[in-house]
């Protein structure tokens, strides 16, 4: 039992920058006290005391601002960050080493009792501020919710979920989208400091949105015909005045406008 309350403790100071001790971890982290009352209160609930069970948890919310079902299975070294506004329902499974942050919601969309309504989190899967993840499927192993997604179906192993509906950027190579995987922080002094290995924050991701993708591959391929067409409009011109017509093209062939790919880029950040 100690050993798993000095893991919950280090977890939290290999994870947050901010974390300056033990004893601040142990005292002002909300995140490590919601996990601590989850534990009895999840143990009345298997145990035939659900009333006690619901009201442990009642009172964990109140304390934190942190509402974790005791039917929910919690797994070792979870890190629920800043905390407040998270909701983890009855049937939610947390893998070992997944980082939550505030404002998330593991819900279900099913209203029948007993049934498996709300996700199960693999090992390491983070998921950031303000991220819905709503339903009863698996999100893999080393997985990332991005901020605000809402995921409501499975996620791959290593893959990261963003956006309204959630979109799955999957893994290359069997590794990771993190965008710090290899990166290196710099500490005070200027030295360069490798970052926890498999993590990070809010889950940001180096891959582009795939609709953002579409959008620009539509538009680059937009632009491509415009320059055919105006290659087009000159063949017309020179086969025009070779034939010594005044105009062989039709007025209302013209164009009043050309395609604009450069403020579509604009618009889509490029």
């Amino acid at each position: 039992m100690l050993d798993r309350l000095r893991s919950d403790i280090q977890c939290i100071l290999d994870r947050d920058p901010a974390a300056r001790s033990t004893w601040e971890v142990i005292t002002c982290y909300p995140g490590l006290h919601a996990i601590w009352l989850q534990r009895p209160a999840h143990w009345c609930w298997t145990h035939g005391l659900k009333w006690l069970g619901r009201f442990i948890s009642h009172m964990g919310r109140w304390l934190t601002g942190i509402e974790i079902h005791p039917g929910a299975v919690i797994g070792r070294q979870v890190f629920i960050d800043h905390g407040m506004g998270v909701v983890i329902g009855e049937t939610a499974v947390v893998g070992d080493g997944c980082t939550i942050y505030h404002g998330v919601t593991l819900g279900g969309t099913s209203l029948y009792k007993g049934a498996k309504r709300h996700p199960t989190l693999g090992k390491n899967v983070v998921v950031s501020a303000g991220a819905k993840v709503l339903g009863g499927f698996e999100v893999g192993d080393n997985a990332k919710i991005g901020s605000n997604a809402v995921v409501i179906k499975p996620v791959p192993e290593g893959a990261t979920a963003v956006g309204i509906p959630a979109r799955i950027i999957p893994s290359k190579n069997g590794h990771s989208a993190d965008v710090t995987e290899h990166d290196h922080a710099k500490a005070e002094g200027g030295q360069s400091v490798p970052k926890a290995e498999g993590f990070t924050a809010y889950g940001v991701t180096a891959e582009v949105d795939p609709v953002a993708q579409a959008m620009r591959s539509l538009s680059e391929g937009a632009a491509c015909h415009e320059k055919q067409i105006a290659l087009l409009w000159e063949a017309l011109e020179k086969l025009s005045a070779r034939s010594k017509m005044d105009d062989c093209v039709p007025c209302e062939s013209e164009r009043p406008q050309a395609f604009e790919k450069d403020k579509i880029d604009q618009i889509m950040g490029k």
